[in-house]
């Protein structure tokens, strides 16, 4: 990928000189991903998950591997280089998650778990939000808005809302393993019950699928591809922010050799990616890895650790909204319309419902900027999207729960 950003040797250096107690053998560097225009083009990319999916490389525990990662819709960001794509009148995100991989993890069995250190990541050179059908408040705010950020080393800027400058906090969306054959067909049947339900679901979508053979029009399994949206017990598109440089996420290994595949790279999120986008990049994710031999009986989903700096919010100070379950009359949040639950409707006033509360604060939030900072409310969605904390107050005080929005002041500096 031709603006994608390779590791530099001393960078790779130094990650092997950390790696503490590793042999010479057993630290030489694996890379993966990088060729070709986009994922259809590249071998070691796929953009749908299967359990027939072939590793396209294989790694000791204990190695550095190196991932040559792309932004998640899988577009050329640069602007003095992009030109038509066909794939850009395809199927709404049918080009969507590309993840460099699956590496083997050599020694690895169905029952393991596989621990994943985030060791460094690269950014691109751009980056870009927008706000998508898929977004938190899609009945408030629909857009159309598409913020294209410069990023360096330490901040993006973008021309589109000036006076705003978002920290650099990288670290991946997706850090996923392939399913096993077993989750694999629960987990296609669950999803189809829940679209039968009315329910916002991403079913198989064979148009621009990779690999193509397996999962593309003509593949053998192209009704059974699972798409990279949803996170799911092998871990996925998590979407977690805090899952940057010197964390180390645990994975329950549902085949043999794990399959690990890293994409959806941010610059930036706040918790929530409200918009639907963080800001996605292009770049290079250098991780290490062990084995948890038989600890997958008892761990079903993800878990993670890391430092506490990586949960702070980048900021000195900052300002709060808060939500709880309210609603007028006759209203009914668009995500719950298709439980078809008439009484919730009528109330005002929702039993314990975090997801409604979270709205609420959220939309508070909007409002704050708009009026404080002179922000459109789509402009203000995108800030929410890349910068705004969405967190739990309090989970037991019925009928009220309360969520809190959290702005860091520090991303508005005088325009450029």
């Amino acid at each position: 990928m031709k603006n994608i950003v390779r590791i530099s040797a001393s960078l790779a250096s130094a990650v092997v000189l950390n790696l503490s107690g590793a042999s010479a053998e057993k630290n030489l560097i694996v890379t993966v991903g990088g060729e070709g225009a986009n994922c259809l083009e590249d071998p070691d990319c796929i953009n749908r998950l299967h359990p027939d999916i072939e590793m396209v490389a294989s790694a000791d525990p204990g190695q550095v591997i190196v991932f040559h990662a792309r932004n998640a819709s899988d577009f050329e960001l640069d602007p003095a280089k992009q030109k038509p794509d066909p794939r850009a009148t395809g199927p709404r995100g049918a080009t969507v998650h590309p993840l460099t991989g699956p590496v083997r993890i050599n020694g690895a069995e169905h029952g393991d778990v596989l621990a994943v250190t985030i060791e460094a990541i690269d950014p691109g050179a751009f980056g870009y939000t927008q706000i998508g059908a898929i977004g938190f408040v899609p009945d408030k705010i629909k857009g159309p808005l598409r913020v294209l950020w410069r990023l360096d080393k330490e901040y993006a800027r973008t021309d589109t809302i000036p006076g705003v400058r978002i920290p650099n906090a990288s670290f991946p969306g997706v850090v996923s393993v392939l399913p096993g054959k077993k989750e694999h067909k629960a987990m296609l049947a669950r999803e189809a019950a829940l679209a039968s339900a009315g329910g916002a679901v991403f079913l198989p979508e064979p148009a621009h699928a990779s690999p193509t053979e397996l999962c593309g029009p003509d593949g053998a399994k192209k009704t059974a591809c699972l798409r990279t949206i949803p996170p799911r017990e092998h871990g996925g598109n998590m979407d977690i922010r805090y899952m940057g440089v010197g964390a180390t996420i645990y994975l329950p290994c549902q085949v043999d050799g794990c399959g690990l595949a890293i994409g959806d790279l941010h610059y930036a999120q706040g918790d929530g990616e409200v918009a639907g986008t963080a800001i996605e990049m292009d770049a290079v994710v250098t991780v290490s890895t062990r084995l948890l031999k038989g600890a997958g009986a008892a761990m079903k989903t993800p878990q993670y650790e890391g430092p506490s700096a990586l949960l702070d919010i980048p900021s000195r100070r900052f300002y709060a909204t808060t939500g709880f379950p309210l609603k007028e009359a006759g209203d009914l949040p668009p995500d719950m319309a298709y439980l078809g639950a008439p009484q919730a409707g009528a109330l005002e006033n929702l039993s314990k419902d975090v997801s409604l509360a979270a709205r609420n604060a959220l939309l508070a939030m909007i409002d704050h900027m708009t009026s404080t900072y002179g922000l459109s409310p789509e402009q203000a969605y995108i800030v929410a999207s890349v910068a705004v904390d969405l967190r739990i107050g309090q989970l037991v005080d019925a009928p009220n729960v309360g969520a809190t929005a959290i702005l860091p002041l520090d991303i508005f500096v005088d325009p450029e």
